[in-house]
């Protein structure tokens, strides 16, 4: 299991202390910044994170940023990838079970502890692949307008 790992400004620290804790955790983690704590343009570190998945460099994306929110709207402009913003363990449950999600995207402003439970929630949840859930997402991924 590889992770790629990537954040704005905002995310710096937690994005550090959450590659040691994926690492104890015996997670293979690539970091694609932001490195520092001076503003920075998130939507390049989130395409960088799902061009990672989609060339099947790594298999999973965590997205850090004040809120999660433009770091998963610029991540589900990836084609192949679906980007959860993600606030709770069942968010990160039923994005994996139910919308195969590849990618979360997370509010550096939540605790720790629970950033910790989420992720490894994301990443033991398999794919329902129930056929409701492959037909709903065969419809998101079908769509073009």
């Amino acid at each position: 299991m590889k992770i790629a790992i990537g954040n704005d400004h905002n995310g710096v620290i937690l994005k550090n202390k959450l590659i040691h804790y994926l690492k104890s955790q015996n997670i293979e983690v690539e970091d694609f910044g932001s490195y520092e704590n001076e503003k920075a343009d998130y939507p390049n570190y989130a395409f960088a994170v799902g061009k990672s998945i989609v060339d099947g460099k790594c298999n999973l994306g965590i997205l850090i940023c004040g809120t999660g929110i433009g770091m998963s709207i610029a991540c589900n402009k990836v084609r192949g990838i679906r980007c959860a913003k993600v606030s709770s363990i069942d968010e990160a449950k039923l994005s994996k079970q139910h919308n195969n999600a590849n990618v979360i995207a997370i509010s550096s402003k939540m605790p720790f502890w629970k950033i910790k439970k989420i992720i490894i929630e994301f990443i033991k949840t398999p794919f329902s692949n129930e056929e409701r859930h492959v037909r709903r997402n065969g419809l998101i991924d079908n769509y073009d307008d």
